[in-house]
């Protein structure tokens, strides 16, 4: 079977892209909140956490902590009990009040919008800064997770495994006003049908321009 030209990979991607949209046009953010410190904070407690409990978690955490001086200014022993469910609570503490301290000492409390200044807050990578860059109005960026990762390897659109050489591969596949929602829509693709160890490829809606890279059992 020939090689996959750039060209073919990309028109491909579109394609791809396009159906996943008509499957799933209302595919958005599932981690709740009214605000980019919101946002911000729950992306930081959704490392190595579903969505669903840091949901659970983040209405009294906003409640006692409603802003960043509040949060930098937070006791450890307090905030560590109110996210203890997310797991690696200690760190994430840790990783919150850094943040929100340099948020109150470099921005006047305020997120900023620009990935490279949400990537520079201690306890915030840079798929956390592209996350909230998206959602903020900030700069362009096709954020890669687990699922963007684990699919896009399965689609072929990339062959690394390091999330920022995924991340650069697939921008070259589909236009910057289309990466927030080619984000989105592999996440929802990969949460409701695409799974880690069993990939629901009889109701894929993409399966036919799917080489399945990686996933066992193709008869």
């Amino acid at each position: 079977m020939p090689r996959e030209t750039q060209r073919a990979r990309a028109a491909r991607a579109v394609e791809v892209f396009d159906r996943l949209g008509r499957a799933m046009p209302e595919a958005h953010i599932e981690l709740d909140h009214r605000s980019p410190y919101e946002l911000l904070v729950a992306v930081i407690l959704a490392a190595q956490c579903t969505d669903k409990r840091v949901n659970l978690v983040t209405p009294a955490l906003f409640a006692r902590f409603p802003d960043a001086p509040a949060l930098a200014s937070a006791r450890k022993p307090e905030l560590e009990r109110l996210i203890r469910s997310c797991g690696f609570f200690r760190a994430k503490a840790r990783a919150l009040k850094g943040m929100a301290s340099a948020l109150v000492a470099d921005h006047g409390g305020q997120v900023p919008i620009s990935r490279a200044a949400l990537a520079a807050l201690p306890g915030v990578g840079n798929k956390t800064a592209g996350v909230v860059a998206v959602h903020v109005g900030g700069d362009p960026a096709f954020p890669v997770d687990t699922h963007v990762r684990r699919l896009s390897r399965r689609l072929g659109f990339s062959r690394s495994l390091d999330p920022d050489r995924i991340e650069e591969d697939l921008q070259a596949l589909v236009p910057p006003e289309r990466w927030a929602s080619g984000h989105q829509l592999l996440v929802w693709h990969g949460r409701r049908t695409c799974f880690a160890r069993k990939p629901a490829c009889e109701r894929c809606v993409v399966a036919d321009l799917c080489p399945r890279v990686g996933v066992a059992n193709r008869g």
